[in-house]
């Protein structure tokens, strides 16, 4: 008998969005008038991004940073907006997602920071009200995959229950981290992945006798 599953919660990038990082550079570039290379300095050399993505800066204090690093001043609207140019929706995905049972409640656990909770929903358009208010970001929680304690704490926040819960990932590491958690879990990729993983669960609430 297949697992009966009545959420599933979503990796983000690599899963429900495809991330351009060199796209996401240039637009930032583009808006602050500086080059590239500056950008990649002041978020990825200098470890400023990984700071925020785990928590130890706050988004006021992490875009005041930026703003000084490339010389000029960079709010929530502008990085969002960079983070938008540089992700793409996997349409196949979509399609396969919206289609699960409307009983089935739906996340997103992705390590990244906070501002990603308003970011997310506008990539995804199509799935923005079967995800709202369930955002989670390793930012906003100030833990990550793929430790176990990550996914038992999300899951605390949610309300769900481990056994009934599917989490997917394009990352191999997340999906063992979820499982040891007591999750079900799958390794996807794109939409063709995701059918054949989503074939081996039964979805919504049991019918019939």
């Amino acid at each position: 008998m297949k697992p009966r599953i009545h959420q599933v919660l979503f990796d983000f990038d690599g899963v429900l969005a495809h991330y351009r990082h060199e796209v996401r550079i240039a637009h930032l570039a583009a808006h602050a008038g500086c080059a590239h290379e500056r950008v990649r300095e002041v978020l990825f050399v200098s470890g400023l991004e990984v700071e925020y993505d785990s928590g130890r800066v706050d988004t006021a204090t992490y875009l005041r940073r930026i703003g000084e690093g490339v010389g000029a001043t960079i709010d929530e609207d502008a990085w969002i907006a960079s983070r938008m140019a540089g992700s793409t929706a996997m349409d196949d995905v979509l399609t396969r997602v919206t289609a699960l049972h409307p009983d089935v409640a739906m996340g997103v656990l992705t390590n990244n920071g906070a501002m990603m909770t308003q970011a997310i929903p506008r990539i995804v358009a199509p799935l923005a009200v079967r995800i709202e208010g369930r955002v989670l970001t390793s930012g906003g929680l100030q833990r990550r995959k793929p430790a176990p304690a990550t996914f038992t704490h999300a899951l605390e926040l949610l309300g769900w229950d481990a056994a009934s819960t599917l989490f997917v990932d394009d990352k191999f590491t997340n999906v063992q981290g979820a499982r040891e958690a007591g999750l079900h879990a799958e390794t996807v990729t794109d939409g063709r992945t995701l059918g054949k993983a989503l074939k081996r669960y039964a979805f919504g609430p049991q019918t019939g006798w």
